[in-house]
């Protein structure tokens, strides 16, 4: 019997390395030979062969491939066709994955930040990245369904022309729609002020709803429904924007999953399965292990977190949450506070921003973008007040994370809610008859929808300055003087650290306006998706540049879940306001694809009504009650 101490040893020997090593010296060459024979022959030569530890790993897989090789004999051509194909089918989709891997957007750039400042700031840029990707397809699905059929009979191309159908029925006063477009000599201040607000020259193009006038475009001999087509494209890019999110969260989710079941069992996963032994460039095995040493502090970090947490005392217990429900008081009146702040400024600038006195004056432009302005601020100054409370409430760094984007959702994207319930309270105020004959006040809108895709493009534009001129004028400032500046005050604020929370909430409340807005402004995804391009290499900079690694490290995984349930969130909150716009607000008479319908979803029925009869009986049966609610709780 051999003693207990050789044990190791002989373990060691049987690793996969060690027998590499023994054949490239040539210590089972010998052996080989006898194992190529028949099979009878193989198993008489494993039988003489020496029953040397280190040998029986590679006896069995030359004898699991020559047992292969000999089965593959007695099959038919059929069978030796379609197992050749399939293996050569497999090797060429992982050759073209692999190839495919280096045609991903900022591969590198992302790989780079990862190993210098951990996987959740990584995370942040990855998450980035899905946006302006995801931008892009919804700009091609509008361009192409909405836009191109609008534009293609202007030059004639394949025998197109535009059918327009006068609308009945309703009073001529509501069909009255006169932009203020730019004629004669105009000045470049006013350029400049119609491309900030998207009035003058842009509220006649196709960048906003009250472009697409065409009820139908024939192309050759087919008819081209604009109407339907329009509102079919709003319900596809929602659906794609949720089913691609669905996806991306539930692979997160799964991560998620591991991980909480056993944290243990995530530790051995990075120690003894955590490095990628395909990795050959010196200073990418650098970015890989600080990677990993960043997973094993968050490791740790947390650990360390729960086992305080576990130690806590009764009287600890009770100061905490007596402390945390205080400040939630304080975040509730705050939250109040922001509301009525926008409430109130979006208000004032519709009833004065058509104030002829200040047509052309500096004045009418701040009033315009006074809602902006005032949802900007609370923007701003509702994250700052949250960070430093939550700072008084011990949280984990990772639900610290979660517990300041929940409350700064509140804050940015029920900004938006709010300046949308200004927007609709004005234009359905029917007080003194200001609505009748339309059904809207249409003196103040006579095309609703475009005046609400020109706030949306507000926001996401004065969004779009705001980030740049952080960068410029208060994180690069600011590096210089803590860097070359010795007085107290100014190294008291110190390094700042990347706030993932904050960045995140940035871009998520940009996509939010994008999804409400493409609904009044088509072509505000292409704006969406070039805003987050310049984004990505600005927020590199300025990490890269002014900022310093986290003190406490964050995990990936539990991040980029999060981000998307957050994002999910925005999304659910764009479904209203357009949901509520399509079916419930009266379409504009004067302008836009839906100026003959009462509201926008008319459309559908009217061409349902088309059909033959067996088709609309099946189709109603579906959008009856008996059939919808067992369907959608299914």
């Amino acid at each position: 019997e051999e003693p207990h101490g050789a044990a190791p040893v002989d373990f060691l020997q049987e690793l996969p390395s060690c027998q590499s090593a023994r054949r490239r010296r040539g210590g089972t060459q010998e052996r080989r030979p006898a194992l190529l024979g028949t099979v009878g022959s193989r198993g008489t030569a494993a039988r003489a062969l020496p029953q040397e530890r280190g040998e029986l790993p590679l006896l069995y897989f030359w004898i699991l491939r020559d047992s292969q090789q000999a089965d593959t004999e007695h099959l038919s051509r059929w069978e030796k066709w379609r197992r050749t194909s399939g293996k050569s089918l497999k090797k060429a989709l992982s050759e073209v994955k692999g190839l495919s891997s280096y045609l991903v957007l900022w591969r590198h750039d992302i790989h780079s930040i990862e190993g210098k400042f951990g996987t959740g700031i990584q995370s942040y840029f990855s998450f980035l990245r899905f946006l302006v990707l995801l931008n892009f397809i919804i700009f091609i699905l509008m361009f192409s369904f909405v836009t191109l059929p609008t534009i293609i009979p202007e030059y004639g191309i394949f025998n197109s022309t535009i059918a327009y159908i006068s609308p009945k029925n309703i009073d001529n006063i509501c069909t009255i729609y006169e932009p203020n477009g730019n004629k004669g000599l105009v000045y470049f201040y006013t350029y400049l002020k119609d491309l900030l607000s998207g009035t003058g020259f842009l509220e006649v193009t196709s960048l906003f709803y009250g472009y697409y006038l065409a009820d139908a475009v024939w192309i050759s001999i087919m008819r081209y429904n604009l109407p339907l087509a329009y509102l079919l494209a709003t319900f596809a890019y929602l659906a794609l924007s949720f089913l691609w999110i669905i996806k991306r969260s539930v692979e997160g989710f799964k991560q998620n999953l591991v991980h909480d079941a056993d944290p243990f069992q995530s530790y051995c996963n990075k120690v003894f399965a955590g490095w990628d032994f395909c990795i050959t460039d010196p200073s990418a095995a650098r970015l890989k292990h600080r990677s990993l040493q960043y997973e094993l502090q968050t490791d740790l970090q947390e650990e360390k977190l729960r086992q305080k947490i576990a130690e806590r005392s009764m009287e600890e217990k009770l100061r905490i949450y007596s402390l945390r429900i205080f400040i939630n008081m304080i975040v509730i009146a705050i939250l109040l506070g922001c509301f009525y702040s926008i409430y109130k400024a979006t208000v004032f600038s519709q009833e004065n921003s058509s104030d002829t006195d200040n047509a052309n004056s500096q004045i009418n432009l701040l009033v315009q973008y006074l809602p902006s302005m005032v949802i900007t601020l609370a923007n701003f100054i509702g994250p700052l007040i949250f960070s430093f409370l939550i700072k008084f409430e011990d949280y984990t760094p990772a639900f610290e994370i979660k517990m300041t984007l929940l409350r700064c959702v509140f804050v940015r994207l029920a900004s938006i809610g709010v300046l949308l319930f200004s927007l609709w309270s004005q234009i359905s105020d029917c007080g003194s008859d200001k609505c009748n004959p339309c059904g809207y006040n249409y003196k103040l809108y006579p095309c609703w929808e475009s005046d609400v895709g020109q706030e949306m493009y507000k926001l996401m534009i004065f969004d779009f300055i705001v980030i740049l001129a952080v960068a410029l004028f208060v994180d690069f400032p600011r590096k210089l003087l803590v860097t070359h500046c010795s007085w107290k005050l100014v190294q008291w604020f110190g390094h700042k650290e990347f706030e993932i929370s904050d960045n995140v909430l940035e871009i998520i409340y940009g996509q939010t306006i994008c999804w409400i807005g493409t609904f009044f402004s088509p072509l505000l995804p292409a704006i969406a998706t070039i805003k987050y391009f310049i984004i990505f290499y600005v927020k590199k900079i300025v990490l890269i540049h002014t900022r310093k690694p986290a003190a406490r490290p964050i995990r990936a995984s539990s991040s980029n879940f999060f981000f998307l349930v957050v994002l999910l969130i925005g999304l659910f909150l764009a479904f209203v306001p357009v949901g509520v716009s399509i079916a419930r607000i009266p379409s504009s008479k004067a302008c836009g694809p839906f100026r003959n319908f009462n509201t926008s979803w008319e459309v559908v029925p009217d061409t349902v009504l088309q059909f033959p009869t067996g088709l609309q009986q099946i189709l109603f049966g579906m959008a009856s009650e008996a059939f919808a609610v067992p369907f959608f709780v299914i």
